[in-house]
């Protein structure tokens, strides 16, 4: 069996075609807003957000709404009972975002096991990136255009957020507004992400791929492109490798992304655990022995 062969089989059923399409859309949308996420400090709460929206989605299935619209409900409504908890008690917002994402979460766990259902609701949290139909690609496409339109054109207000939220005051911009866009963001992002890998594993996708170019690079710029890099070549691989070996494909994009995070975390010339101590002990070398050193012609 040739290479050729190897990459073109998987993509003669058309299953496999929707698939792809929609990893892919998935991982370059996660990867961008990953970015930011990283950057602020929004790990937990795109963790918090990414679960809370289980029950949005149930409710909107029931009355026959749009995905995205019962996603961001809930993902606001999550965000504002975090802010109530941490502001009207002594609970911190570490303990008020496990409290609040983990209720929700619950309550579509149970939403799932009451509504009579014709299809099987439980895609949602594991997902059924195999099992995408038309009109659910076509609805990640546009939840995936919007949300990287609306990334791109405030690409540098964001970045001034993330880097300075009373800078950004001071320009006249509106942190909270800023804030509250991201947030919203942040729901259709897990909406977009769900149809591929479920709402277990789509907090992943929105750390894995920023968190690894934070290691790669100190330009925010270049984050940009690196993460959605990586992620891209990360559904590939988990996409083929769950085709030839079986597995779930959701799991194997997600476990691609946290291998690459692994090598990168050892390896990386600057920030790498290892690639670290390989740097100082070569300039150590070039110090002790100056002939090591390039010197200009």
């Amino acid at each position: 069996m040739t290479a050729v062969h190897l990459l073109l089989e998987p993509m003669s059923y058309d299953f496999m075609l929707r698939a792809l399409a929609t990893t892919l859309i998935a991982s370059i949308v996660c990867a961008v807003l990953s970015c930011w996420l990283v950057l602020i400090g929004w790990s937990l709460m795109g963790d918090a957000v990414s679960h809370a929206v289980l029950p949005g989605v149930v409710l909107a299935y029931v009355v026959g709404a749009p995905f995205a619209l019962g996603a961001v409900v809930f993902g606001f409504l999550a965000v504002g009972l975090i802010g109530a908890v941490r502001d009207t008690s002594r609970i911190k917002e570490d303990a008020a975002i496990g409290i609040v994402f983990t209720t929700l979460f619950a309550l579509g766990l149970v939403l799932i096991s009451v509504v009579p259902s014709h299809t099987d609701l439980n895609h949602i949290i594991f997902g059924n990136l195999l099992g995408v139909s038309s009109s659910e690609l076509l609805q990640v496409s546009v939840l995936g255009v919007i949300t990287l339109v609306v990334l791109a054109a405030k690409n540098r207000d964001f970045t001034l957020f993330a880097f300075d939220p009373t800078h950004a005051h001071a320009l006249g911009l509106n942190p909270k507004i800023l804030g509250a866009l991201l947030l919203g963001l942040l729901a259709l992002t897990s909406v977009v992400a769900l149809q591929a890998v479920g709402v277990v594993l789509v907090v992943a996708m929105l750390i894995i791929p920023g968190a690894t170019a934070y290691l790669l690079t100190d330009r925010f710029q270049r984050m940009l492109i690196i993460a959605p890099a990586i992620s891209v070549v990360c559904a590939l691989v988990g996409l083929y490798a769950s085709y030839y070996i079986d597995t779930a494909s959701g799991g194997m994009v997600v476990l691609s992304q946290g291998g690459v995070f692994v090598l990168v975390y050892l390896f990386s010339p600057r920030h790498g655990l290892i690639g670290r101590r390989l740097s100082v002990r070569r300039r150590r070398r070039e110090m002790a022995d100056p002939s090591l050193t390039v010197q200009p012609q």
